[in-house]
């Protein structure tokens, strides 16, 4: 049992998107008390080239040296912050140029070849929050009710089937097609049915984790011409078990759940905001409305800006 939450502000300025989501994400903490985390569109600021990367760093001597001068061999660092964190590491953060997107998963895993160093994510339209924790210690942590957005997607986690950490907390993204994320609810029970062909075709996996191949086959959707509705109707189809998701790109989101209804989902809309949630009482953190209503078994929806 995991708590979902989307959120898109209609007039495309940017707004407290993470003040708004931390809202939610706390009225869905009894659904996840494992971790959550963030993807927040729109506001980050960075040029077509411009890409940030935040790394989880073992707090070790010289080893955040070596981050940096790996880093700088591939493209020299445009900036860079610390974020502490807890336990025996911390979040390096930094901004780089590359010349095109598909430079981005080399230079990642460049980075994640060195002992005790792995990226948690590298975006550019998009930041990731993501950490162990309850929802409000994660937001103060990372001060997430100051970051502004267009539109974000988010998390709380019950662990069932990987580890609980950092790296394993959603959302998850993959490189194929830039700054797609999901938030997932539910099993994937034909997981190996839908890694095993994706594989095939190239793609690497960084886990056992049913969400992180989720948000591969709808990448390599999106990557062969799908738009995103296609793209998630298709997964109804193909995919079985429980399952409700809320995927987030640069242009809004879209949510699917599985044929038999089986973890729940709610919308609401105004004339400025559109949401959807686990739970009617994370919707009514952000819309004041009595026109709620549930997404029906099979049913999928974009909501795109």
């Amino acid at each position: 049992m995991c708590g979902i939450a989307g959120i898109v502000y209609k007039d495309k300025k940017l707004h407290c998107a993470g003040n708004d989501m931390t809202n939610m994400l706390h009225q869905l903490q009894h659904r996840g008390p494992d971790s959550a985390g963030y993807s927040i569109y729109g506001g980050t600021g960075l040029k077509d080239d411009e890409y940030i990367l935040k790394i989880q760093v073992k707090e070790q001597p010289r080893l955040l040296e070596t981050v940096k001068d790996t880093i700088n061999f591939v493209t020299p660092i445009q900036s860079d912050e610390v974020l502490p964190s807890v336990g025996d590491s911390f979040i390096y953060k930094c901004k780089v140029q590359l010349n095109n997107f598909s430079e981005l998963k080399p230079l990642i895993s460049t980075v994640d070849t060195i002992d005790d160093v792995i990226v948690i994510n590298g975006s550019q339209d998009f930041e990731m929050i993501k950490d162990v924790g309850s929802v409000l210690d994660i937001a103060k942590r990372y001060n997430v009710r100051e970051v502004k957005g267009t539109h974000a997607i988010g998390h709380t986690r019950f662990s069932t089937e990987s580890g609980v950490d950092r790296y394993h907390a959603h959302p998850f993204e993959t490189y194929i097609v830039k700054d797609v994320s999901v938030v997932h609810n539910g099993q994937i029970t034909n997981y190996w049915n839908i890694r095993d062909p994706l594989e095939r075709k190239g793609h690497v996996f960084e886990t056992f984790n049913d969400t992180e191949c989720l948000v591969h086959y709808i990448a390599d959707k999106l990557d062969t011409g799908y738009s995103l509705e296609e793209a998630l109707e298709q997964s109804v189809e193909d995919m079985d078990g429980p399952f409700s998701y809320i995927i987030g790109t640069p242009n809004g989101i879209g949510i699917a759940k599985d044929k038999l209804g089986l973890r729940p989902g709610v919308m609401a809309e105004t004339d400025d905001v559109f949401a959807i949630a686990s739970e009617e009482v994370s919707l009514r953190e952000v819309v004041d409305t009595q026109n709620i209503e549930q997404i029906s078994p099979g049913e999928v929806m974009v909501y795109e800006i």
